[in-house]
């Protein structure tokens, strides 16, 4: 997996989100904007960070393990046991 160039600089953060609380948009895909980085961090529990674009790629995320969003690059989560987690942004 990618990891966030050393250029980019945090702007901002999602709430928590959870099992039962994560958007429908985050479960379909959806890409950042034009030199927008994420990353998924995983406070508790587990998803699956799946990267569609280019050669497929599905990554099991836990605490410890994030998930790096590529800007304009499509993407969705899978989300299917109990989890607690957040989206942090950069540019």
């Amino acid at each position: 997996m990618k990891s966030l160039p050393d250029s980019v600089e945090f702007y901002k953060s999602t709430p928590e989100f959870n099992e039962t609380s994560v958007p429908l948009a985050l479960k379909r895909d959806h890409t950042t904007a034009a030199g927008v980085w994420a990353k998924i961090n995983v406070l508790e529990g587990a998803l699956t960070y799946y990267i569609s674009e280019g050669i497929p790629e599905q990554h099991r995320l836990t605490v410890g393990v994030a998930g790096i969003i590529e800007p304009q690059v499509k993407h969705h989560v899978d989300v299917s046991e109990p989890v607690r987690f957040r989206v942090d942004f950069y540019r």
